[in-house]
């Protein structure tokens, strides 16, 4: 079977990985660079954590995640996981630890005392707790999606069209029509094309996805305090209201630093250059957490985007037609489940059984309605 994948991010790497390794071949082209270091999925390192309150399959789920990265490292010779584990500060951790030792994850609850007296350089808010998983920890996201594409890039089934972008798909044909002109078909066809995806989707499925724009301050530790922030876990929440978080520098990267408080909506995806309102507001956000933070410990900014369904905030699956799927990612979400999303979609694309994975939206997929086609056609051309 040949399987055409539009995008190069890490769903369409590992999904690529998957249908090689069942025996098919694979075509996938990309935009820019693969890998291509402005997509979404390209970044020094994402956070890999299991808790997701509220919802035990969730968790779950990234408790199998955790296994798999350990898998994929295996697979490529590569290592890129810091098993570092991670903090999430809570008002009351025990609900927390509760369903993550229910998950299989190993778990502690760090009282506030505790949590003060370990970690008193972080910026925790004064008088929480926080639980710990152990099965938690950083990817170094970049060193990723380069294992993955060079594994490819010397697969004898595989493809790799860099600098192509696609500009078209047809359902039901299964192909992808490319800026150059020239048409890719398959089998099978895979959109996953990060928030770009949006411009290949007919307005009914377009309009379901909202686009969000993230920026993130990446900074260097003064050097007497290297040896603290070295043995610091990924910390996915320091209490404070506007949901700061901080992944800590681990394998020669820098601290990273963001909030949910500097996600906010956008109609289109805009350049690279973080605007100064929003560099401004997290350096106020993380002085006022941080003991001892300052101005010059920013090395770096970077705006990110994503999409969203709008309906969920979550990713969407959805069947466009006979084995022809669009997946729109949700930021770093998608990155830690990006392992299980890969084996479940490339089953679908291959007519293999559908792997469950506990994630709702991707096993239950939105699925056209008959005789409404879920796309823009695509221009007719040759191969």
């Amino acid at each position: 079977m040949r399987v055409v994948l539009a995008g190069g991010g890490v769903i369409a790497l590992l999904t690529a990985l998957e249908c090689v390794s069942a025996g098919h071949e694979v075509v996938l082209a990309d935009q820019a660079d693969i890998p291509f270091s402005g997509a979404t999925s390209f970044d020094r390192h994402r956070v890999l954590r299991a808790l997701h309150l509220g919802d035990p399959a969730a968790t779950a789920a990234a408790v199998a995640a955790h296994h798999a990265w350990i898998e994929l490292e295996r697979l490529l010779s590569t290592s890129f996981y810091e098993q570092v584990g991670a903090l999430t500060a809570l008002p009351a951790p025990e609900a927390a630890w509760e369903l993550l030792t229910a998950a299989g994850s190993k778990a502690e609850v760090l009282g506030a005392d505790e949590l003060a007296a370990e970690f008193p350089h972080a910026g925790f808010v004064p008088g929480t707790g926080a639980v710990f998983e152990a099965h938690a920890g950083v990817l170094l996201s970049d060193r990723v999606l380069t294992a993955c594409a060079t594994r490819l890039r010397w697969h004898a089934n595989a493809e790799l069209h860099p600098h192509r972008k696609v500009i078209g798909i047809d359902a039901d044909r299964a192909e992808v029509r490319l800026a150059d002109g020239a048409t890719l078909r398959g089998d099978a066809v895979l959109v996953a094309a990060g928030p770009w995806s949006r411009e290949l989707l007919a307005p009914a499925l377009s309009r379901e996805l909202v686009l969000h724009r993230q920026t993130m301050l990446y900074c260097d530790v003064p050097p007497a305090d290297a040896a603290a922030w070295a043995a610091t876990p990924a910390i996915t929440s320091l209490g404070s209201a506007g949901g700061a978080w901080l992944v800590p520098p681990v394998a020669g990267t820098p601290l990273k630093l963001s909030a949910a408080s500097a996600c906010r909506v956008v109609d289109e995806i805009g350049g690279a250059t973080v605007p100064s309102w929003w560099r401004e507001h997290l350096i106020d956000t993380f002085a006022a957490l941080i003991p001892g933070f300052r101005r010059d410990w920013l090395v770096d900014t970077r705006d990110c985007h994503y999409l969203a369904r709008r309906s969920t905030l979550g990713p969407m699956l959805a069947v466009l037609g006979d084995r022809v799927l669009s997946y729109a990612a949700c930021g770093g979400s998608s990155f830690k489940f990006a392992p299980l999303i890969a084996r479940s979609l490339a089953a679908r694309l291959t007519g293999a059984d559908p792997v469950r994975t506990g994630l709702e939206p991707l096993d239950r997929p939105l699925v056209r309605a008959g005789g409404a086609h879920p796309i823009r056609p695509a221009l007719r051309g040759v191969s």
